[in-house]
């Protein structure tokens, strides 16, 4: 298969400059941002902040105050692809345009839509990030199917466990999320990665993790991501596991399974202009790390140390310790 030409528009050379006047007209998308997974992901954001069906006790985005199953047309088709397409003018490396960010993606109707006029835009991959709840919906299964690489996470395998570590909507059940991704994978033609996210004292116990197990077998992924909480989560309890607990059930899962390491790519090779600028559009999705700045943004350390300490005295962004690292939130 050919490799794309990485961020670039079909037909297109890339000729702008990322600078504050440019930045400020990406309301809608954040990064690129070094994903452990998809390399250097240009997230695109759908959902006003924290528009969810969930309310997961890990989540780095805080709590959800009000957990909705309802899809609605939050912004302008128009307008989104307006953005993807100006950005991969003028943009930096990008290895794969993901939907992610504020929320739950599939709760967008726009998704299937948008999905398709990007891969008739551009030849890079188009991903999902979703918590998989709405995949009991044949329509919804039928829109993510245009995507080249779907990421659903499967935290619990019981009704109890579900609550306890997803907090969902009262109209949502296990068993129901279950199957539907045991039939979208029947219908999927593309690569389909299940995250798992490991919470101490919630979900990995040894007998729920066989459970997990045995749904993980029903639904029959490509890979199995593990994960543990990383980043500041909405609840202190939420307590990771250590790495030897990890690579033990990686050993349990089997041999598509994997433990989600560190990015190690290279840098990026364009800084922005506006380095202020694009810190709080990377901080607005998600608490970063001095090192995650710099591996997306291409900067020195110096330089972001310098910025982000004018932007907390400022008051634009906070300083929050977790886990003997330092991550920076919006204040």
């Amino acid at each position: 298969m050919k490799e794309p030409e990485r961020g670039k528009a079909k037909g297109k050379e890339s000729r702008q400059e990322i600078g504050p006047e440019t930045e400020k007209k990406f309301p809608h998308l954040y990064g690129p941002v070094p994903s452990r997974r998809l390399g250097y992901s240009l997230g695109v954001d759908l959902l006003p902040f924290k528009t969810c069906s969930l309310s997961c006790a890990y989540c780095q985005l805080g709590r959800t105050m009000k957990t909705t199953v309802r899809r609605g047309r939050f912004f302008s088709e128009k307008q989104v692809l307006k953005e993807i397409e100006e950005f991969l003018k003028a943009g930096p490396r990008v290895d794969v345009i993901t939907f992610s960010g504020s929320g739950e993606p599939s709760l967008n109707r726009s998704l299937g839509r948008l999905i398709r006029k990007i891969k008739k835009m551009t030849d890079l991959p188009v991903a999902v990030l979703t918590n998989s709840t709405l995949l009991s919906r044949p329509g919804v299964r039928q829109e993510l199917s245009a995507a080249d690489i779907v990421v659903p996470s499967l935290d619990a395998a019981t009704q109890t466990v579900f609550k306890k570590i997803n907090r969902p909507h009262p109209s949502l059940r296990a068993d129901k999320i279950i199957d539907g991704l045991i039939r979208f994978r029947r219908q999927f033609k593309g690569r389909l990665w299940l995250e798992i996210l490991l919470v101490r004292g919630i979900n990995d116990s040894p007998a729920h993790l066989k459970k997990l197990k045995a749904a993980v077998e029903k639904i029959n992924p490509d890979r199995i991501h593990l994960n543990t909480v990383v980043r500041p989560p909405a609840e202190n309890r939420a307590r990771p596991l250590s790495p030897e607990e990890l690579s033990r059930i990686k050993e349990f899962f089997g041999d598509r399974a994997e433990v989600v390491a560190g990015f190690r790519k290279k840098e990026q090779d364009r800084a922005p202009r506006d380095i202020a600028q694009a810190i709080l559009a990377i901080v607005r999705r998600r608490p970063v790390s001095l090192e995650d700045l710099e591996h997306s943004l291409g900067l020195t350390r110096e330089e972001l140390s310098l910025n982000l300490q004018r932007l907390l005295e400022q008051k634009k962004v906070k300083m929050v310790r977790h886990l003997d690292c330092d991550y920076f939130e919006p204040a």
